[in-house]
């Protein structure tokens, strides 16, 4: 059964393509079905630029431990920055 949920966010950043880089707008994230994983369901992730009418895309499937782990890692990542007393 699909769960046909979705959240999207805007972002501001930069993804390489088969063409090199682009400028990233928004990220779309999904829990539903996986295109190529081979498990029932996972954390899908589609990073675009949205403000081109010409469809640049990255997209990520991931395990939902996977995802989770990445979540720690990017938290762990930010608070270390934090504490070298980097803006973030």
């Amino acid at each position: 059964m699909c769960t046909m949920i979705v959240e999207k966010t805007n972002i501001q950043g930069s993804g390489k393509g088969n063409k090199g880089w682009f400028k990233l707008s928004q990220a779309n994230v999904f829990f539903d079905h996986p295109t190529h994983l081979h498990m029932d369901y996972a954390i899908n992730i589609d990073f675009i630029d949205a403000t081109q009418e010409e469809s640049k895309r990255i997209a990520i499937e991931l395990t939902p431990d996977s995802a989770k782990n990445l979540i720690d890692t990017i938290l762990e990542s930010l608070k270390k920055g934090s504490l070298m007393g980097l803006k973030i």
